[in-house]
C-alpha cells in the first residue's frame, strides 16, 4: 500500500509536468528510471550494479531523446524537478516491488498498490478540483479503453518485473519505437533522419541488453 501511494505521487508529479514542459522532455525524464532503480538496488546490496547495463541505459535514453524529437524550448525548472520527481518516484517504486514480489505472483501486490493509488489520485483530484467526467460519447470510450489498456500494461510491467528483476524494464524504451510506429500507421506522421537514428540506437541498446542478460 505504501508503494502505491508512492505509485500515485509519481503519476501526479509526472502529469504536473506536463504544463511546464514538452510532453516530449517529460516523456524522456521519466525514462531514466531503470538506471536509478539501478543505482538503487546496487546502494542497498540487492544486486550487483552492471556497467554494461549502465551503458545500454544511456544509448538508450540518447537514441529515445532523438526518436521524440525533443525541443530545448519552453524549459521550466519547475516542470523538469516534477519529472525527475516522477523519475525516482517510479524507479524506488520498481527497485522495492521487485523485492516485494520474490518468486510469487505479482498480481496481488499489483492490485493492492494500484487499489491504493487509484483511491489517492481520486482524492488529490477531488480537492484540488481538476476531476472532470468525460462530455461525449467519444470522450467516453476514450476514457474507459485508457483505463482498461492501462490496467493491463500495469499488470504486465509488474509481472515481468518479478520474472526479469528491477533493471529489466531497460525493455520499457520500446515504447518509443512503438509510438512512432503509430505515428506513422495511424496518424500518417513522417519521420525524420534523425528520429529514425534515434530508433536504431533504441534497437541495438535493447538486443545488446538481451545479448548481456542471456550471457550471465
Amino acid at each position: 500500500m505504501l508503494l502505491g501511494v508512492l505509485s500515485a505521487l509519481y503519476n501526479w508529479a509526472l502529469l504536473g509536468s506536463f504544463d511546464s514542459i514538452p510532453f516530449a522532455l517529460a516523456v524522456l525524464i521519466i525514462y531514466f528510471y531503470p538506471l536509478i532503480a539501478a543505482v538503487i538496488v546496487a546502494a542497498l546490496g540487492w544486486e550487483k550494479f552492471a556497467w554494461k547495463t549502465g551503458a545500454a541505459i544511456l544509448l538508450a535514453i540518447i537514441g529515445l531523446a532523438l526518436a521524440l524529437d525533443v525541443r530545448g524550448g519552453n524549459l521550466n525548472v519547475a516542470g523538469v524537478s516534477l519529472a525527475f520527481l516522477a523519475a525516482f518516484g517510479l524507479a524506488v517504486v520498481v527497485a522495492v516491488s521487485s523485492r516485494v514480489f520474490g518468486n510469487g505472483d505479482a498480481r496481488p501486490v499489483t492490485l493492492y498498490m494500484s487499489a491504493t493509488a487509484s483511491m489517492l489520485l481520486l482524492l488529490l483530484c477531488a480537492a484540488s478540483g481538476d476531476f472532470a467526467f468525460p462530455q461525449s460519447g467519444t470522450g467516453w470510450i476514450g476514457f474507459g479503453a485508457a483505463a482498461v489498456f492501462y490496467g493491463f500494461a500495469i499488470i504486465t510491467f509488474f509481472i515481468a518485473i518479478s520474472m526479469i528483476g528491477p533493471v529489466g524494464p531497460l525493455f520499457s524504451y520500446s515504447d518509443a519505437v512503438i509510438s512512432a510506429i503509430l505515428g506513422v500507421v495511424v496518424l500518417g506522421q513522417a519521420l525524420t533522419a534523425i528520429q529514425v537514428a534515434g530508433i536504431t540506437l533504441v534497437i541495438i541498446a535493447l538486443v545488446s541488453a538481451t545479448v548481456r542478460r542471456r550471457s550471465t
